[in-house]
């Protein structure tokens, strides 16, 4: 099975690994370059559309769109569309002979990495005054504080709940006889759980946090139906099935006396599960606006795929390392998560350092941007990480001596015990980050 993985998350790092040196830096988010009528313009008839043309195909996004003249009338007299061959161009049709007077068009689009941007542009019919002095493009989100909050801890509970299933590896892999142990199941069992929760807590926010409105439209029928007609709400659906599926996968996997031939079929069935939940994070993330995006989404997959892997082992393991198990039922668990979790850094290293490569505009934005502090913080806290990991690392080179399951604890076995527990709240961090940073603009 860990050569399965890890030949799955080889063959990501591998596409992108080539596009390092020479690829260009992304632009994140959907941006409105034009309009037609454009921004404070005066015209001498009335138009019998608005169209807006934006830096990528979004598709056609219902109510995206809204005209509304000086007394606040919707004046609208159809569907959005796309009016030509340019798919990055959507509009709507006016209603025919509208009178002289001033009119604004309000905009609201949700991106391919599903964050939602707003802004309005004004125009005049006629001689008269624009209807607001405010009417230059804004790429302002306008959201809720608290949906805001509430998006975004959900995101963070949906990272923990993936690493969390991240543990099934070390439990298969490095510690099969952890199948009977009630606490590393729990972890498993959370993790199902964490997933499914915050997954269906998303697709309810992401409404009102696109709609720039507060908790009480979690269950608006529009907004619901909204997030069912883009590309985020069908992925959250989409993961929501492999979590069941990859739950009764589970089941069947920490099932003792399974034959070989069937335990084969479902590890590769829970491996397939957890690319279709990881790529339901990769597919709605910054990645997806990425001008190269084949080469980002896979190198966010390897990056969380390989997060998955590492932390979900560590979490295990600090369980295994509570003292209640012996030295000996630990150091064969500690010999094959070594490989294993050294692997998974590396790819987390050099997927990482291209994401924020192709993410981060610039090197000033690094310290000049919201986006780039919080980059550099998730950087620091990694880097802690791994130096706490390499204090765990010298414990395991240095050995773990026990006499026959007497459950004796070196004076190593202590120290590796607490600098695993170290490393688990510094993820907690990190994925909090993370978290952070995906719901940020990398251009704001």
């Amino acid at each position: 099975m860990t050569r399965r993985l890890f030949a799955l998350l080889a063959l990501l790092a591998a596409c992108f690994g080539v596009a390092v040196l020479t690829a260009a830096p992304a632009s994140a988010h959907v941006e409105l370059l034009s309009s037609n009528p454009a921004d404070g313009a005066r015209l001498t008839s009335a138009p019998a559309r608005v169209s807006l043309t934006l830096s990528e195909n979004i598709g056609i996004q219902p109510n995206s769109i809204k005209v509304v003249d000086q007394q606040g009338t919707d004046v609208v007299a159809g569907p959005v569309f796309q009016p030509g061959e340019v798919a990055e161009e959507v509009a709507v049709a006016l209603e025919p002979d509208l009178p002289d007077g001033s009119y604004l068009v309000e905009y609201a689009f949700v991106s391919a990495d599903s964050h939602p941007v707003r802004g309005t542009i004004a125009f005049v019919i006629g001689t008269g005054p624009l209807i607001t002095s405010a009417g230059a493009v804004s790429a302002s989100t306008g959201t809720d504080p608290v949906t805001d909050a509430l998006f975004t801890t959900f995101r963070w509970g949906s990272f923990g709940g993936v690493a969390l299933l991240g543990g099934l590896v070390f439990m298969l892999v490095c510690r099969p006889e952890g199948r009977a142990d009630p606490s590393a199941r729990k972890l498993i069992t959370a993790g199902l759980w964490l997933s499914g929760v915050t997954a269906v807590a998303g697709f309810l926010l992401q409404g009102p946090y696109v709609a720039g409105r507060g908790v009480g439209a979690l269950f608006d029928p529009a907004l619901i139906e909204a997030t069912l007609r883009v590309a985020y709400g069908k992925l959250l659906l989409l993961r929501l099935a492999a979590i069941v599926a990859l739950a009764v996968i589970v089941r069947r996997l920490l099932t003792s006396g399974l034959p070989e031939r069937l335990r084969s079929r479902y590890e590769n069935l829970g491996i397939a599960a957890g690319f279709i939940v990881m790529l339901s994070f990769s597919a709605t993330g910054h990645a997806v606006a990425d001008k190269i995006m084949f080469l980002s989404v896979s190198a966010d997959l390897a990056h969380f795929g390989a997060m998955a892997v590492w932390v979900g082992g560590l979490i295990q393991l600090a369980v295994l390392l509570r003292g209640r198990y012996s030295a000996s039922e630990a150091e064969p668990a500690l010999a094959r998560f070594h490989p294993i979790a050294t692997r998974s850094i590396v790819i987390m290293v050099v997927s990482g350092a291209y994401l924020g490569f192709r993410l981060v505009p610039s090197v000033e934005a690094l310290w000049t941007s919201a986006y780039g502090i919080v980059f550099l913080l998730k950087l620091t806290g990694f880097a802690v990480l791994l130096w706490v990991a390499n204090l765990s690392r010298n414990a395991v080179r240095r050995g773990i001596s026990g006499r026959g399951g007497t459950g004796v604890v070196t004076a190593d076995l202590r120290k590796l015990r607490i600098s695993v527990g170290v490393e688990v709240l510094i993820v907690a961090v990190v994925l909090a980050l993370a978290a952070a940073l995906s719901s940020m603009s990398p251009t704001g």
